[in-house]
């Protein structure tokens, strides 16, 4: 199976998806605990969710002010069109980038940064200016910082 390929969910399916984004560190016991499942049974659902790419990896979240980036800005950049993805490669390389989204619109891209100051923030924004023109905004708060993904 593909990634591109529409794998049907079921609501065990759904159950473990919505338990694992709430804790992904749980056992497979665990897991199989809270949606009704044995250990055997989750092992053998987490493998289809993988290999189908539903699962796409396991990450730790991370308080970026405790770990010294207490600065997350937005910035929408416009380059050039056909000079993209020249710059998504650029991108690629710079540390303080922690996501960056190619858009449709006037921009073409939209890019979280964390940075340590906002001295370290202008000299990013110095440092990508080459790519093309962007406008930053700085995060104040995160009212909706991660929403668990339900069945619809």
């Amino acid at each position: 199976m593909t990634s591109e390929s529409i794998y049907p969910l079921d609501e065990s399916d759904w159950r473990l998806l919505v338990a694992l984004q709430e804790q992904a560190r749980l056992s497979y016991t665990e897991l199989g605990r809270r949606v009704g499942l044995s250990a055997p049974a989750v092992t053998e659902r987490m493998r289809k969710l993988e290999d189908a790419g539903i699962i796409a990896g396991y990450h730790a979240e991370l308080n970026l002010a405790k770990a010294g980036l207490p600065i997350t800005a937005y910035m929408r950049m416009s380059t050039p069109r056909e000079e993209s993805p020249r710059v998504a490669e650029r991108l690629r390389d710079v540390a303080e980038v922690l996501e960056c989204a190619r858009v449709a619109g006037p921009d073409s891209f939209i890019i979280k940064v964390g940075v340590a100051s906002i001295p370290h923030l202008e000299a990013l924004i110095d440092r990508l200016a080459q790519y093309g023109q962007s406008s930053t905004s700085i995060v104040l708060s995160t009212p909706v910082p991660r929403r668990i993904v339900e069945p619809r």
